[in-house]
């Protein structure tokens, strides 16, 4: 099968060894694997950070965010059978989704949204799972709930953003400020619903009085939260919460202490890298992240089609996510 690998980690990706075409056997499927014929893919932060950071010693296969077809199931699979419609965010540890076939564990797939096309649902699974996550699991926030409270999202235009907004105000009573920095993303982010919007490159308090707001309940930090963290500390209420996705450099946690304001970190990967008893729990939330598409509650964070999937398309794609200037997601569909 046709697959898109890299063979060097830290290579700059105007390189053309940075990700290269290879060809691989096709997987064979354990007890409770799907092996998925892989349609359109995304292209995530998570993908530069692994390019760079992790050495291997045989051709590595990026890649989670995946629509695709169930071609083949595991002798223990109950949830899916061959021909499925499927959309899914994969696992760090196993090959991923830059392939023309690939393996997932059955208790982290759901049915595609049937009211979008390919190239469209495989915008959603990852930063879905992300925002879901962060939302409902880690700030604890029940559907329905939040009245009088404010959650701010910090770097709102991106992937995760784009969804977490979307969920805090359809689903929550919150109050949902987002920040970003241009003309062009600041509309995006009030176009998915956020209440306000303010410029991250500012100073962030000020903004938020001038709207009514002096303190917030909620943040959600999804990037540079070693930049915002000072001015964190002045505007999370007592008793208030910080959750991140991002990976700072460093996290001095001390000086939360005197507000008793609670720390809490989201990685998606977390429930299928251990897997975890309620692993299936990430099947059920993109089932349900498909209903609220279908019913037309959550919109699709599609941003460019950059083609087919094949190595100088993904080069491509790296470069966009690495300059920090992508508007939604970067999608990549089919095999030639």
């Amino acid at each position: 099968m046709k697959a898109v690998a890299y063979l060097h980690a830290g290579l700059p990706i105007d390189d053309p060894a940075a990700l290269i075409d290879i060809e691989l056997p096709i997987p064979e499927p354990g007890p409770r694997d799907l092996r998925v014929k892989v349609h359109a893919v995304s292209v995530n932060p998570v993908d530069t950070k692994v390019r760079h950071r992790a050495q291997v010693s045989q051709p590595r296969v990026l890649g989670w965010d995946a629509v695709g077809t169930v071609e083949a199931v595991g002798a223990a699979v109950t949830l899916f059978k061959p021909g499925d419609a499927v959309f899914y965010a994969g696992v760090i540890d196993r090959p991923g989704s830059n392939a023309q076939y690939q393996l997932v564990d059955e208790r982290i797939v759901a049915r595609k949204p049937a009211s979008l096309d390919d190239a469209q649902a495989a915008a959603l699974p990852l930063t879905a799972i992300t925002a879901w996550e962060l939302l409902f699991d880690r700030l604890r926030i029940a559907e329905g709930g939040g009245q009088g409270q404010v959650l701010l999202v910090t770097g709102a235009a991106g992937g995760v953003g784009s969804i977490l907004v979307q969920l805090a105000r359809k689903l929550t009573s919150l109050t949902v400020v987002g920040t970003a920095s241009r003309p062009q993303t600041q509309a995006w982010v009030g176009e998915l619903g956020a209440h306000h919007v303010i410029d991250h490159s500012q100073p962030l308090l000020p903004q938020l009085k001038a709207v009514g707001i002096d303190q917030v309940q909620h943040v959600a930090s999804l990037t540079h939260t070693g930049s915002y963290y000072s001015q964190y500390l002045d505007l999370i209420a007592a008793q208030g919460q910080l959750a991140l996705i991002d990976d700072p450099a460093t996290l001095d946690a001390l000086p939360l202490k005197s507000k008793s304001i609670s720390l809490h970190w989201e990685f998606m990967f977390t429930r299928p890298l251990y897997q975890t008893p309620d692993m299936q729990a990430q099947h059920a939330l993109l089932t349900r992240v498909a209903d609220l598409v279908d019913a037309g509650t959550l919109r699709t964070t599609f941003g460019e089609h950059y083609g087919t999937i094949n190595a100088a398309n993904l080069r491509r794609a790296h470069a966009l996510i690495e300059s920090g200037k992508a508007k939604g997601k970067i999608v990549l569909e089919g095999f030639h």
